[in-house]
C-alpha cells in the first residue's frame, strides 16, 4: 500500500487502516464511497443529494445538515495523489480502481490538504507498457444496467495510454404519483484517460484528465411520521393539512410513495486533469502532483417536501474550480525514513440561488388568527435570490519521519504549517408576487408577513489564519508478526465563513459575529496492535482511540421555515473514542472470511446552545426562574436553542460491523478449468441519530444488510456470478429529514430494497 507515501505492508504501518482492492470491489458492488461503507464499517457517508453529501470517519468528518461550502471537509478523497475537495465527487463510480485505502485518524503530516478525521486514498491502474483490457456487464432488477471497460497498452516503446469509462443506470426506488414517474434514480457516466510518458526508467511522467455526470430525477423524499412540536397545534402538521384537505399519499414509508410536486433535478458534473511526475533520485522519490478540478452542480429540490405547492421552486446551482500544487520527496533509508512537501491549493465557487413560494403557502406559514392566511397572493410568487461567492486559498508545509531506533522500536514525528484565507459574499435580495422588491423597514401586514419569510441580507465574511500542527508516533515490534503503537496529534480543521445566510438582529440587519467560525482544535490519542498468526493464515488488528475537539463546526438552523438553509457556529466540546477490531482468516486456499467491528461512542461533552430538536422548536422563550428541562418548562434557552451536551452526535452507530467470506471449489464448465464459488458479504449498524440535535422523531433503528453472490471464474480472467444485495429485503432509512418551520413532518429516504442480477467480467 501507499498510505505513508511509500509502497509497504499494510501491517507494518502503525496507522488504523482498511486496504480494498480493486476485486473485492468488483465482487462486493462497491462501485462508490457509499457502497464502500459495508465493507469499512467507520466510514460513513450521508447523502441526501450529491451537493449535501459527506464522508465521515469515527463520527467525525463534515457537519450533519445542508452542506456549506464555507468549511473544509474532516475526510479528505484523494484520487491518484489528486485532493478532491467536493463532496459531490464522491457519489460518482469509482473508475478503473486498483485499490482503496480507508485511513482513520488526522493525517495533516502525510497528506497535502489537511485532514483531522481520516483519508480515503484511491489509486487507479496505470497504464501499461503491454496490452491488456478488462470489460464488466451487469443487469439487474429494477432496470439495472452498468458497463465498464478498461483498455491499456504501448503507443511507442516511452509512451502508453489507458482509457476506462463506466456507465450506471437504474430505475428510482420511490414512485412519485403526481408526476407519474420512478424518482431517485441512477443515472451515471464516466471517462478517464491517462498517457504514461516514460522517458527513462528511473522518470514518470502521467496524464490524466477525467469527466463524470450524473442526471438522475433525485432527490426526493417519502413521509415517514409526525410528532408534536411547542407550535399552537393549529399551526403543525395535521391542522395545517387539514385546512388545505391536504392527505398525504402514503403514511407507510415503505410503500415508496410520495407526492412532491416541485421539479427535481440532481444535476452533477465534475472532472479535470493532472500532471503527476515521478522522479526516482536514488535514495528516495521526488513526486509533483499539478491538478484542476471543477464541479458543476444544478439542483431542483422540494424543499416543502409534501404535495402542496408551498415552495413552487428551489434551486442552488454552483460552478466551482479548484487548483492544486504538490510537491514532496520522500526517502528510505536503514535507519530513517522520511517524507517532506509543500501543498498550495486555491478554490473558487459562484452560487445562484433562487427560492419560491406558490399559493398554499400563506395557509401554511402565516398564523390561522392573521386574516392574511387566506389570502393566497400574500406569499404567492414571493421569491429570494441569493448570490453566494467564495474563493479559498491554503498552503502548507509538511512533513514526517521515521526514526528506527533499534530493530524494534520506531519513533515517528511529524509536523504541519498551515495558512489559510477565505472570503465570501452573500447577498439575498426578495421580490413579491408582483415583482417589487421587498425591503427592510417597510411596514404594513402584508410586507411584515412576506419578511418573515424571506427578509434581505448581504455581507461579505472573511477569514485567515495560521496553523501549527504535529503528531508523534511510537511502534513496538513485540515479534516479528506482531507490531503495538501508540500515536498523539495535535492538529486542526480550518475555520470557516457562513456561506448560506445568518442570523438577524430584530431590526433584520445580520449578526456579523456569526459571519465566520473559530478553528476546531483537536487532540487525537490512538493505541493499536497489529498482528500475523498461524503462519501468515490469520489477520487480527486491533485500535484504541479517542478524539477531543474544542469549537467543533456544528450545522444550526433557526428553527423558522425558508429564513435559513442552516447555518454554521461552533460548539464548545465533542469527544468521540472507542475501539476497532479487523480480522480475517484463510485456513486454506479456497476459503476466506473476514469481519471487522467498531464501537464508536461520539458525544457533544459541550454544546449549550444548539438548535433544539422539533419536540422542543416553536414555543416561547422562558420566563424569568424557569429552568430549562423542568417539569413543565421546554428544554431550550430560547425559542430555538438548547442545552445538547452528552447528548450523541448525528449519524453515529455506537456499534458497526462488516462481515464476509467466500469458498470456491475446482470445476469445468463451459470447457474451461476454474472455479466455482459462494460469497456473502453484510454489515450492521446499530441505532444512530439523523438530526443534529437528537429528537425522539429522528432515531433511525438499526439494520444488517446481507449480500449474496453465486459465480464461476477462471485464471484467465473470465468471471460470470449472480447476486442478490439486501438479500433479506431489510426495510431500513438512510436519513429522516426534518423540514423546517416546527410542523412536525419528518421525511425520509428508504435505504434500497431487495436487488438481484448477474455480472460478466472479463480480462485479456
Amino acid at each position: 500500500m501507499t498510505a505513508r507515501r511509500r509502497n509497504e505492508a499494510a501491517q507494518d504501518i502503525p496507522i488504523a487502516v482498511s486496504v480494498v482492492g480493486g476485486r473485492q470491489l468488483d465482487q462486493t458492488g462497491s462501485f462508490n464511497v457509499g457502497r464502500l461503507t459495508q465493507l469499512a464499517p467507520t466510514l460513513t457517508f450521508y447523502s441526501s443529494n450529491p451537493r449535501n453529501s459527506a464522508a465521515n470517519i469515527r463520527g467525525l468528518g463534515a457537519p450533519f445538515g445542508l452542506t456549506n461550502d464555507g468549511i473544509e471537509q474532516g475526510v479528505g478523497i484523494y484520487i491518484d495523489d489528486v485532493y478532491y475537495s467536493r463532496a459531490a465527487s464522491s457519489t460518482f463510480d469509482f473508475l478503473d480502481v486498483r485499490q482503496i485505502e480507508v485511513l482513520r485518524g488526522p493525517q495533516g503530516t502525510l497528506y497535502g490538504k489537511n485532514t483531522t478525521a481520516g483519508a480515503i486514498n484511491i489509486t487507479t491502474r496505470a497504464p501499461t507498457f503491454e496490452f491488456e483490457g478488462r470489460s464488466e456487464v451487469t443487469i439487474g432488477s429494477l432496470g439495472f444496467k452498468q458497463a465498464k471497460a478498461a483498455l491499456s497498452g504501448p503507443i511507442t516503446d516511452k509512451l502508453a495510454g489507458r482509457l476506462a469509462l463506466s456507465s450506471t443506470s437504474r430505475r428510482g426506488t420511490i414512485y412519485n404519483v403526481k408526476t407519474t414517474n420512478y424518482i431517485n434514480e441512477q443515472d451515471n457516466l464516466g471517462v478517464r484517460a491517462q498517457l504514461l510518458f516514460r522517458p527513462h526508467e528511473k522518470l514518470d511522467v502521467t496524464f490524466a484528465a477525467d469527466y463524470n455526470t450524473q442526471e438522475p430525477e433525485c432527490c426526493g423524499t417519502v413521509f415517514v411520521r409526525t410528532g408534536l412540536t411547542q407550535r399552537p397545534l393549529n399551526r403543525q402538521y395535521a391542522a395545517l393539512a387539514a385546512a388545505q384537505n391536504y392527505t398525504v399519499v402514503s403514511r407507510n414509508p415503505f410503500d415508496r410513495l410520495t407526492d412532491i410536486d416541485a421539479s427535481l433535478n440532481a444535476g452533477n458534473i465534475t472532472g479535470g486533469a493532472s500532471i503527476r511526475l515521478v522522479w526516482d533520485r536514488g535514495p528516495g522519490k521526488l513526486t509533483a502532483v499539478t491538478a484542476w478540478r471543477f464541479w458543476d452542480w444544478k439542483p431542483e429540490n422540494d424543499r416543502d417536501f409534501t404535495g402542496l405547492p408551498i415552495v413552487t421552486n428551489s434551486q442552488n446551482p454552483s460552478q466551482q474550480d479548484q487548483y492544486t500544487q504538490e510537491l514532496r520527496y520522500n526517502q528510505s533509508g536503514e535507519k530513517l525514513d522520511f517524507v517532506v512537501g509543500v501543498f498550495a491549493y486555491y478554490q473558487k465557487i459562484d452560487t445562484q440561488g433562487l427560492e419560491r413560494h406558490g399559493p398554499a403557502s400563506s395557509r401554511w406559514n402565516i398564523a390561522p388568527s392573521n386574516a392574511l392566511s387566506l389570502d393566497p397572493t400574500v406569499l404567492d410568487g414571493l421569491t429570494a435570490i441569493n448570490v453566494q461567492g467564495l474563493t479559498n486559498t491554503s498552503v502548507a508545509l509538511f512533513g514526517q519521519a521515521s526514526w528506527k531506533l533499534s530493530d524494534k522500536l520506531t519513533i515517528q514525528p511529524g509536523i504541519r504549517v498551515n495558512y489559510d484565507e477565505k472570503e465570501g459574499l452573500f447577498d439575498r435580495t426578495v421580490f413579491d408576487g408582483t415583482g417589487q422588491p421587498v425591503l427592510l423597514g417597510q411596514t404594513g401586514a402584508r410586507r411584515a408577513a412576506q419578511l418573515a419569510i424571506f427578509a434581505p441580507q448581504f455581507y461579505k465574511p472573511k477569514f485567515d489564519d495560521w496553523n501549527f500542527s504535529y503528531d508523534l508516533t511510537a511502534s513496538y515490534r513485540l515479534q516479528p508478526d506482531i507490531l503495538a503503537y501508540a500515536s498523539y496529534a495535535k492538529t486542526f480543521k480550518s475555520g470557516g465563513i457562513n456561506q448560506n445566510g445568518v442570523p438577524s438582529d430584530t431590526a433584520g440587519q445580520p449578526l456579523l459575529g456569526a459571519q465566520t467560525i473559530r478553528p476546531e482544535s483537536v487532540n487525537h490519542y490512538e493505541a493499536g496492535l497489529k498482528s500475523k498468526l498461524w503462519e501468515n493464515k490469520v489477520t487480527f488488528n486491533v485500535s484504541l482511540f479517542r478524539t477531543d475537539i474544542e469549537d467543533y463546526q456544528a450545522v444550526v438552523t433557526n428553527g423558522q421555515f425558508g429564513v435559513l438553509r442552516g447555518y454554521l457556529a461552533n460548539a464548545e466540546e465533542v469527544r468521540t473514542q472507542g475501539a476497532e477490531i479487523d480480522f480475517a482468516v484463510q485456513p486454506t486456499d479456497r476459503l476466506s472470511l473476514y469481519t471487522n467491528v467498531a464501537y464508536t461512542d461520539a458525544t457533544y461533552r459541550k454544546f449549550r446552545d444548539a438548535p433544539c430538536p422539533p419536540e422542543l422548536s416553536g414555543g416561547a422563550a422562558l420566563g424569568a426562574g424557569q429552568t430549562p428541562g423542568a417539569p413543565g418548562v421546554p428544554g431550550s434557552i430560547s425559542p430555538n436553542n438548547c442545552d445538547i451536551s452528552g447528548q450523541a452526535l448525528p449519524g453515529v452507530s455506537k456499534w458497526a460491523a462488516s462481515y464476509g467470506g467466500e469458498y470456491a471449489v475446482p470445476a469445468n464448465l463451459f470447457k474451461k478449468d476454474g472455479d466455482v464459488y459462494v460469497g456473502i458479504d453484510g454489515n450492521f449498524r446499530s441505532k444512530f441519530s439523523s438530526n443534529p440535535s437528537p429528537s425522539a422523531y429522528t432515531w433511525i433503528d438499526g439494520y444488517a444488510l446481507t449480500n449474496l453472490r453465486i459465480g464461476f471464474r477462471t485464471p484467465q480472467g473470465l468471471d460470470l456470478f449472480v447476486w442478490a444485495r439486501n438479500l433479506f429485503d431489510e426495510e431500513y432509512f438512510e436519513l429522516l429529514n426534518v423540514p423546517g418551520g416546527n410542523t412536525g413532518l419528518v421525511t425520509g429516504i428508504p435505504g434500497d430494497p431487495r436487488i438481484w442480477g448477474a455480472t460478466f467480467k472479463a480480462e485479456f
